[in-house]
Parts: structure tokens; C-alpha cells; sequence
């Protein structure tokens, strides 16, 4: 049989974060597939664990991955884990759990701290509904074109961001989303000098500026999402077929959606079927 992939969440900070099981599971287990071998070394010598580590990280995930699978189809088990919190959310090992998977080896998460869930749980905005972004474009064009395609998002946002560019990132954010967007951001979470702050993102940004909010550490952006757009009182099959006599119809389409608040591309296909039930 072969051995068992454990994907092990550790401390984002605060060693303490780390969870009796996952400490149990890192001295059982054969081998360690760690994103930096120092900086899981440094952890593993605070809770006297001495498994054999292994890099494992973006750069070399390729390179390694047979070696580590034959592990674990030699009957061995293994802990896959990242310089902090939740492996693969934004950090290294979804080609080993993949080939884990097709490879019939049991991958089984031993979970713990995760900044996007703490960033959340402290937030104060709706979490019935959001979505993980990761860590926005380093170019600031790259940057507000992402955000331009998440404007109209209504589920609550989470972002990474480095301190080198998180007062660049919420000044497009304000410029995007809008200055009384609700946001949230949460600083060396768990750490001794950890700061959570609501506000609306243009609250937040001149926090930045005056050093309210200090510009070192880690940083988790939340973003609230758009409110939803009112339902329009407008015929829009009528609307359509109008506009349609007059322009293309994709221009029709898109006229439509400004105006009505509907979806371009559906009120496209509507316009065509339209055309099609009237010939």
C-alpha cells in the first residue's frame, strides 16, 4: 500500500496556532516537502521534530515531484507544507497533490491557520459569499485591468498584497471599486504587532498615508462585493428589437445593457433568438 499525503497548515505567526495534530503528523511522517527547508526547519526545531525535509517550491516542483511520489508509493507518508498557512492557497504543491491523486495515493489536510479564513472571521463584511484573488498584477496597468473585471463582483473579495505595493493597490482600488467601497485590512495577522481595520477603502487608503496603518508586515486586503444591480423596468425585448433596426447588434446589445443593467453577452444571444423566432 502506499504511504498517505498530508497537506499540513502551519502558524501564520503565532507558533501557538499550531495544532496538536499537525505536530503529531510532521514527526510521523517519512519526509517533509517543505516551500523553504530553513524556514520549516526553524519551526521544526521550536516543536523538536527532526523529519527529513525536502524543498519543494515553484521553482523546482517540477524537478522533484517523481522523487516524492515514489515515496509515497514505497509505502511512506509524506507532509506537504508552506512557510505559513494552508498549503496551495497562493502558495506551492497543486502539481503534487494532482499527481497524488492520480496516482491512487491517499491526500489527506490536517487543517489549521489560514490568513484568507482569519481575514474573514475579522472583517465585519458579509461572508456568506466570497471569492480568493491571490496576490494582484505587480504592474499597476496589469492591476486596475483586474480590478476593472472584478468591479462588478458581488461576492466579498480577498486579496494578498506585499507591503511594497499595498498603498498602490488600494489607491486603485479607490479609483476602481470606488472610495465608499466597505473594506478590511488585516496586518502581520497573529503576529505581536498585528492590526485589523475596517473602513471604506477610503479610510483605509489615507490610514496608509499618515501611518496609521503601518506599512510593514503581511497584508490581506477584503474588499466588499458591488451591491446588486436594481432590475430594470425596461421592455428589453422591445428595447432590443428597436435599437436593432437602427444598429448592429451588438451595439443594440450593448446600448441595452447600460441602460437596463443586464449582461451584454445574454442580451446578445436574446436579440438573436428574437430575430430568429421573428423570421
Amino acid at each position: 500500500m502506499s504511504g498517505t499525503l498530508y497537506v499540513v497548515a502551519t502558524p501564520i505567526g503565532n507558533l501557538e496556532d499550531l495544532t496538536s495534530r499537525a505536530r503529531q503528523t510532521l514527526a510521523d511522517v517519512s519526509l517533509i516537502a517543505a516551500e523553504d527547508t530553513r524556514h520549516t526547519g526553524r519551526l521544526l526545531m521550536s516543536i523538536g521534530v527532526k523529519s527529513r525535509l525536502m524543498a519543494l517550491h515553484d521553482h523546482n516542483e517540477e524537478k522533484v515531484l517523481g522523487k516524492v511520489i515514489k515515496t509515497l508509493l514505497d509505502g511512506e507518508s509524506v507532509a506537504l507544507v508552506s512557510d505559513a498557512g494552508t498549503p496551495l492557497v497562493s502558495d506551492p504543491g497543486f502539481r503534487l497533490v494532482r499527481q497524488a491523486h492520480q496516482n491512487g495515493i491517499a491526500v489527506s489536510p490536517i487543517p489549521g491557520p489560514s490568513a484568507v479564513t482569519a481575514s474573514l472571521s475579522a472583517a465585519g463584511i458579509a461572508t456568506d459569499r466570497f471569492c480568493f484573488e491571490g496576490f494582484p498584477p505587480n504592474r499597476a496597468s496589469a492591476r486596475k485591468t483586474c480590478f476593472q473585471a472584478l468591479a462588478n463582483e458581488q461576492r466579498t473579495m480577498v486579496f494578498y498584497e506585499s507591503v511594497h505595493r499595498v498603498q498602490e493597490c488600494i489607491d486603485d482600488m479607490v479609483e476602481v471599486f470606488g472610495a465608499q467601497r466597505i473594506a478590511f485590512i488585516g496586518r502581520e495577522l497573529s503576529k505581536l504587532h498585528e492590526q485589523c481595520i475596517q473602513g471604506t477603502l477610503s479610510e483605509i487608503q489615507s490610514r496608509l498615508v499618515d501611518g496609521r496603518i503601518v506599512g510593514k508586515g503581511e497584508f490581506v486586503i477584503v474588499v466588499g462585493g458591488a451591491p446588486a444591480v436594481a432590475k430594470s423596468n425596461y421592455d428589453v425585448d422591445r428595447m432590443l428589437l428597436v435599437l436593432a433596426e437602427h444598429l448592429p447588434a451588438k451595439d443594440a446589445a450593448k446600448i441595452t445593457a447600460r441602460l437596463s443593467g443586464e449582461k451584454k453577452n445574454a442580451l446578445y444571444e436574446r436579440l438573436l433568438e428574437l430575430n430568429s423566432a421573428g423570421s
